[in-house]
C-alpha cells in the first residue's frame, strides 16, 4: 500500500473494535454491469465463511433494479435500494442521508465509482468522529466527457482522495491520480473476471448460427457500445480489412447508448461488422473466434479480456489504460489506441499465420494462469479493511 503526505482535513480511522463478524457496507451508483457483476462477486466472497471468506455482515445499497443480481433470493447479503445515479440530481441530499443511516451501523464502508465514493464520503463525514467507519472506495473508470464533465468529476476525485482511508483504482493510472490529489493510502484494486460456464457449442455451430462461409474469418469485441470503447476505431479497421480482401465478419456483442449511431455509421461505410446486441453465449463466440479484438479508448481491467485469456483466444487489444496490466507483454498483441491501421495490421498478421494464434492462444492461457482470482481479492479486502 502507498501513503502519502496529507493535510488537515483527511479523516482519521477511530481505530473502532472490529466485531466478531465485520459489517460491512458496499455501496455502488447505476452500472451498465462490470461494475454490479465485480460488487455481486466481493459482496458474496465476504459473505462466505471462513477460510474462503471473511464470514462477514454484508449490506449492500445501490439502485432497486441491481437487486436480483446483488442480493440474490435466499443468499446471505441483505440489500438496500437506494437511487445513486450517473449524474447530480435534486434528490442527492436524501441519498447522503440514507447512506448516513446505513454507514452508523458498518464496520467498513466501501463505495465503487466516483459518484457512489462520493455521496458515502459525504455521508460517513457526516457521523460523529467517534462513530465513523473506515472509508474505503473503489475508482473503476477515467472520467472522460466534456470539459465540465471533466471538471466537476476532478472536484468530487478530490473529495473522495481526501475523504477516504484508502483508495482502490481499477489500473495503476487511477492510482496515480488518486495518490496525486492527496489519498492518504492507494492500492491496485485485484478484479478477476467472474466465472462463466465453458463453451457449449462447437465452433462449427456458432458459425453456423452466424450464418458465416468457410472462408470467413470471425473476429469478436465483448462491450457496451458506449465511447469508452473505442468503436469507432473498430469500424475502421473493419473496413481496412475488408478493403484489403479478407473476407472477416467482426461481431460486437453488447448493448449500449451508442447503437443507433454504430448501426447508421457501419451501413454508410458499408463494414463487415454485426452488432448482436446483448449476449448470453460469449464464451461460445470466444472459443469459435480466429481473433478475439478490443478497440477500447481505456479500460481499467477488462472482464472480457480477462475471459478470452481464460479460453485460450488470439486477442488484439488496444494498449489503454490497465489492459497491459491484465495481458502483460506477451498474452496479447498490443497496439496504440485509436490507431486503427495497427489494429488491422494486427488482425491480418494473426489470419494470415496459423501458427501464430496456436502461439498467442497458448500465451492467453498462461497468462490467466497467473492473474489473481477471488481469494485474492478477498485476501486483498480483508487487509485494506482492517489496516
Amino acid at each position: 500500500m502507498t501513503t502519502t503526505s496529507g493535510g488537515a482535513d483527511r479523516p482519521e480511522h477511530t481505530g473502532r473494535p472490529v466485531s466478531t463478524s465485520l459489517r460491512v457496507l458496499l455501496v455502488l451508483g447505476s452500472s451498465a454491469g462490470g461494475v454490479a457483476r465485480h460488487v455481486a462477486q466481493i459482496a458474496a466472497a465476504l459473505g462466505a465463511p471462513a477460510p474462503d471468506g471473511l464470514g462477514a455482515m454484508v449490506r449492500v445499497a445501490g439502485p432497486a433494479e441491481l437487486a436480483g443480481d446483488l442480493a440474490p433470493a435466499g443468499g446471505s447479503v441483505a440489500f438496500d435500494a437506494v437511487p445513486i445515479t450517473d449524474r447530480p440530481r435534486a434528490g442527492d441530499a436524501g441519498v447522503v442521508r440514507r447512506l448516513r443511516t446505513l454507514a452508523a451501523g458498518a464496520d467498513v464502508v466501501h463505495a465503487h465509482g466516483l459518484r457512489a465514493g462520493t455521496l458515502a464520503v459525504f455521508a460517513a463525514r457526516t457521523l460523529p468522529r467517534a462513530a465513523r467507519p473506515r472509508m474505503v472506495v473503489t475508482l473503476h473508470n477515467l472520467p472522460v466527457g466534456g470539459r465540465r464533465i471533466r471538471a466537476v468529476s476532478a472536484v468530487l476525485e478530490r473529495v473522495v482522495a481526501r475523504g477516504c482511508d484508502v483508495v482502490l483504482g481499477v489500473s495503476g493510472d487511477l492510482v496515480a491520480r488518486a495518490r496525486a490529489l492527496g489519498a492518504a493510502a492507494t492500492e491496485r484494486a485485484l478484479v478477476p473476471a467472474p466465472s462463466r460456464p465453458r463453451p457449449v457449442l462447437d465452433r462449427a455451430a456458432v458459425r453456423r448460427a452466424l450464418g458465416l462461409a468457410d472462408d470467413v474469418a470471425l473476429v469478436v469485441t465483448v462491450g457496451r457500445l458506449a465511447p469508452q470503447k473505442g468503436l469507432d476505431t473498430l469500424i475502421d479497421a473493419a473496413v481496412e480489412l475488408s478493403s484489403s480482401n479478407l473476407p472477416v465478419l467482426w461481431v460486437v456483442a453488447g448493448d449500449g447508448p451508442l447503437e443507433a449511431h454504430l448501426t447508421e455509421r457501419i451501413a454508410l461505410l458499408r463494414a463487415p461488422v454485426r452488432l448482436l446486441g446483448r449476449r448470453s453465449d460469449v464464451p461460445d463466440l470466444f472459443a469459435a473466434a480466429e481473433v478475439v479484438a478490443s478497440t477500447a479508448i481505456w479500460e481499467g481491467q477488462p472482464i472480457s479480456v480477462q475471459e478470452a485469456l481464460q479460453l485460450g483466444a488470439p486477442i488484439v487489444a488496444t494498449d489503454a489504460g490497465g489492459t497491459r496490466e491484465v495481458t502483460g507483454d506477451r498474452g496479447a498483441v498490443l497496439v496504440p489506441v485509436g490507431d486503427a491501421a495497427a489494429v488491422a495490421g494486427a488482425i491480418a498478421a494473426l489470419l494470415a499465420d496459423p501458427a501464430a494464434r496456436t502461439e498467442l492462444a497458448a500465451r492467453a492461457r498462461e497468462r490467466a494462469g497467473e492473474l489473481p482470482d477471488v481469494s485474492a481479492v478477498v485476501g486483498q479486502l480483508h487487509r485494506v479493511y482492517l489496516a
